[in-house]
């Protein structure tokens, strides 16, 4: 192999990276990792911060990417017993490139809402029956 060749290919179907893509294109995962990225949190703090998430998907997904090696979770003999979740060092890697997808987002949603609209305006359009011409059933 050269090297410029990678051992995975994410356009392969079967290639193992695509089960690493799919976790990274997950809304709450992408939000668990950007709030990580200034330092430990506990998971209240996480349920808290992150709207709307239950706290079964947030432990799913904490777990998930815990596993995947890109969280790390410290439990502390306190009582109640305190847990927090930090970026290992692999997590670490992605943290430019998750918070300019999230934010990016945010930067461009009025161009993505107006462009939204345009779509769905012109799909009307185009099934609006046109007059003088007949379809055949």
């Amino acid at each position: 192999m050269s090297t410029l060749e990678l051992p995975y290919d994410v356009y392969q179907d079967r290639c193992p990276t695509r089960l690493v893509l799919d976790r990274l294109a997950d809304k709450w995962a992408l939000l668990i990792l950007d709030r990580l990225k200034d330092g430990p949190v506990r998971f209240n703090s996480l349920k808290r911060d992150i709207m709307r998430i239950t706290p079964k998907v947030l432990s799913e997904t904490l777990r998930k990417l815990e596993r995947d090696g890109l969280i790390a979770r410290a439990v502390f003999a306190t009582v109640p017993v305190t847990v927090e979740y930090s970026l290992t060092p692999l997590g670490d890697t992605l943290t430019d490139t998750v918070s300019a997808l999230a934010h990016w987002a945010e930067r461009n949603m009025d161009a993505v809402l107006a462009a939204q609209a345009a779509y769905d305006a012109a799909s009307e359009v185009a099934a609006r029956p046109t007059p003088g011409l007949h379809r055949l059933r």
